[in-house]
């Protein structure tokens, strides 16, 4: 199971910088098509709120290569036993 973490994590990591080059493009596409105000502050909307979400991804797949959801705990008594490695 801990090999199929590392692999999704792979794939976190590619979708993150594939999904914001992919907003990017499709966003000066339609504000080329379409170059009114109310455009650009649609896809200043989309861009603002999904490019924190792409890092997230980009962030959660790093962590699952380095193994830090390898052991994951069963019940509230690990937490205090646990220790995140630090970025």
């Amino acid at each position: 199971m801990n090999t199929l973490k590392k692999y999704a994590g792979l794939i976190w990591v590619i979708l993150g910088p594939l999904s914001i080059h992919w907003l990017l493009q499709t966003a000066s596409s339609e504000i080329a098509k379409k170059p009114g105000t109310d455009t650009q502050i649609q896809w200043g909307v989309f861009i603002g709120v999904f490019y924190p979400i792409a890092i997230g991804f980009i962030l959660f797949g790093l962590y699952a290569l380095e193994g830090i959801y390898d052991h994951l705990p069963q019940d509230s008594s690990e937490l205090d036993d646990y220790d995140a490695k630090p970025l």
